[in-house]
């Protein structure tokens, strides 16, 4: 027997605003059934066929340390270095810029949502070759 990943908890200051900017970051959206509101201490955003689910849930103290757990972003419709100047017009800032660190090509950026939450934005699959390409059926 196997286990599946149902969702991804986030801790939230915010869990509706931190809602709807990773709705805009992903192109992910609320239940119409159940909206997200303000002042919801549980916001789910699914992707655009369900199966993906992140869930901000409120929690009374803030982020103090280095996440132990981020997402890697892969841009579907844009460079990298045009993924990474959206999401900074969106609000995330820049904690590590990496981009071509090993020579053109390479790196990736490290951002942080408005709450502080690190996540990397990786160069798009029209940019590299995918490593694991074999894996996919």
């Amino acid at each position: 027997m196997t286990s599946r990943i149902s969702h991804t908890s986030v801790d939230s200051r915010d869990a509706h605003a931190q809602s709807v900017w990773w709705a805009q970051v992903l192109g992910f959206s609320e239940d119409p059934r159940d909206p997200n509101e303000p002042g919801h201490e549980e916001c789910m955003i699914f992707s655009p066929d369900g199966r993906q689910r992140v869930l901000f849930i409120e929690v009374p103290e803030g982020k103090t340390v280095k996440n132990r757990l981020h997402f890697d972003l892969w841009p579907t419709d844009r460079t990298m270095n045009e993924e990474v100047d959206r999401l900074l017009s969106l609000g995330a800032t820049m904690v590590h810029d990496l981009r071509d660190h090993r020579g053109p090509g390479t790196g990736w950026a490290t951002l942080a949502d408005p709450e502080g939450n690190e996540f990397c934005v990786l160069r798009s699959e029209a940019e590299r070759p995918d490593p694991y390409a074999h894996l996919v059926r």
